[in-house]
């Protein structure tokens, strides 16, 4: 559990008062408050490659600037992901073993296995089910009084594609939501007060049992899901033997389906009521839609960021990194580099090369479901052009306690048809 006394608690700290050697962006507290940009501006300015000594996590590197992130992305034989991708070194009970923890070969083989089902051929296939649904949802929401966006779409519609991708009983596909939240948002993993080490273990044995029957039920009547892919591709259909591996892979496909698009689609409501201008610009020239998507995924930046391992003493932009030092690359702060991105505290729905952002990652490890979640969003927003001149954001949003997701518990809103 987080030891809150012993260790400088940012919150109560001016980003630009405090003693350099003193900030820790590993606080999830930060998150939870939306506080961290301050602290982030100042290491982005005058300590890029920071050393953090002392925090809860033991001590790390802080990558903030974009063109530094994504040299250390891509530079996978010096920066290992193994063995986690978390700041916080995984407890004995959850030893998780995944493609995005992994480095090469063992990294392409198992993620070639299911990158079938982002095919665009297959996306072409799940555009139509996605529309249908999103509609479907968009229709049965109250108006004239206020309700949980977060509850009513943002869960329920990467919650019903999740169920769709794994083939998964649709009737109790909310256990997906559970089991993901479960996962980062423990005290031990993420900071974070969602649930407690051994209920989140729990969670993750029910998770574990209910997939390996999934797979032997595939094994024998196979369809086009990931449990099927990877249950009868030549190089993982003995992923089964190794259990830990497979509910390490099967944990990673619900995250990345869940979280990231679940929170980008809640924060882009959230955008577009705290920048009004937009809102308007957006309503006169919906075909701004795709451009926007890519903007509201850099701007909500849903996974924070990610930890390499040096493989062995390197110098890294004039700093001393030790063999085994853990790096972490902060993609939020990243996307807010101004020597990258202009203006980059500002969300604008037409922004120029918006594609131009660290949300997905780069080289071998970059998002393998981008194309899925730009299409998810993309289907949303025009479906929600379609019905509502304004989603109104009536209540602050309650975000995520959390230093691996920047997400949202609920976020009161109202909508107003055309």
């Amino acid at each position: 559990m987080l030891d809150t006394v012993k260790h400088l608690r940012m919150l109560d700290q001016d980003p630009f008062g405090i003693a350099l050697d003193k900030i820790d962006v590993s606080q999830a507290e930060l998150y939870e408050h939306d506080a961290q940009w301050g602290f982030f501006e100042r290491l982005r300015k005058e300590d890029p490659v920071h050393y953090c000594a002392d925090s809860e996590y033991g001590p790390f590197w802080s990558v903030t600037k974009f063109n530094d992130i994504a040299h250390v992305e891509k530079n996978h034989q010096l920066f290992s992901s193994e063995p986690t991708i978390t700041i916080a070194d995984l407890p004995e009970a959850i030893p998780f073993q995944s493609f995005i923890q992994m480095d090469p070969p063992k990294h392409d083989v198992h993620r070639a296995a299911v990158q079938p089902v982002v095919a665009p051929a297959n996306l072409a296939k799940l555009e139509p089910i996605i529309r249908e649904r999103v509609g479907k949802i968009l229709d049965e929401l109250p108006v004239g009084e206020s309700f949980d966006w977060v509850e009513r779409v943002s869960i329920e519609l990467t919650t019903q594609m999740l169920a769709t991708l794994f083939d998964f009983p649709f009737e109790e596909r909310r256990k997906l939501t559970f089991w993901s939240d479960a996962t980062t948002g423990a005290p031990d993993i993420s900071g974070g007060d969602f649930i407690t080490p051994e209920d989140r273990d729990v969670a993750l044995a029910d998770c574990g049992e209910h997939f390996v029957r999934l797979w032997h039920q595939r094994v024998s009547k196979p369809g086009n899901d990931l449990i099927s892919m990877l249950a009868h591709s030549e190089r993982t259909r003995n992923m089964i033997d190794s259990p830990m591996e497979y509910l390490g892979n099967i944990i990673l496909l619900i995250i990345g389906g869940n979280d990231t698009t679940r929170n980008s689609i809640t924060g882009g409501v959230l955008a577009l009521n705290q920048n009004p201008a937009e809102y308007d610009k957006l309503r006169r020239d919906p075909t701004l839609i795709p451009n926007m998507v890519s903007e509201i995924i850099r701007w909500q930046t849903p996974i924070l960021g990610m930890r390499r391992r040096a493989m062995q003493d390197t110098e890294l932009f004039g700093k001393q990194v030790r063999r085994h030092d853990k790096v972490m690359m902060w993609y939020v702060s990243g996307n807010r580099d101004d020597e990258v991105i202009a203006d980059p505290m500002s969300f604008k729905v037409d922004r120029e090369n918006a594609r131009h952002h660290l949300s997905f990652g780069f080289g071998i490890h970059r998002c393998m479901g981008n194309r899925l979640a730009e299409m998810q969003l993309r289907v949303s927003w025009e479906e929600i052009m379609k019905r509502f001149r304004m989603v109104e954001v009536v209540g602050n949003p309650v975000r995520a306690k959390s230093n691996i997701i920047r997400g949202y518990r609920s976020m009161q809103v109202q909508v107003h048809p055309w």
